[in-house]
């Protein structure tokens, strides 16, 4: 089932953030072109996003919930979902909606675009 494959990818992208090896991720993850929208206003393309992990705190903790599929085509689908992590000794958590847009290549799915929108507290 594709909603249960991307729920593991991102799954799977989270734990990569709390054991600081987030750029390695998504460094193989995203297609060459990627990009993600972030909260605080910035563009990264790929490059972008793996310099930006090397030298990014660990989360210690995570929640994924209200996960939502919308199929696009049988090799390209959005992953939507309600995200909330912690990092120690932070406070409040970081809250957002979050939109992953994966593309099947060579039968691994591929991140081509994820964006943030924070949930106002």
């Amino acid at each position: 089932m594709v909603l249960d494959d991307l729920l593991d990818v991102e799954h799977r992208g989270w734990q990569s953030l709390c054991e600081s090896s987030g750029a390695d991720f998504y460094g193989t993850l995203m297609l060459d072109d990627g990009v993600m929208i972030l909260t605080h206003g910035y563009v990264f393309d790929r490059q972008q996003v793996i310099d930006s992990l090397n030298d990014a705190p660990a989360w210690s903790h995570y929640e994924i919930t209200e996960p939502r599929l919308i199929e696009l085509t049988d090799e390209c689908a959005v992953l939507a979902y309600r995200g909330t992590a912690w990092r120690h000794g932070e406070d409040p958590e970081f809250r957002a909606l979050m939109s992953s847009v994966y593309v099947r290549r060579d039968g691994k799915w591929r991140l081509a675009s994820y964006q943030q929108t924070p949930v106002p507290e």
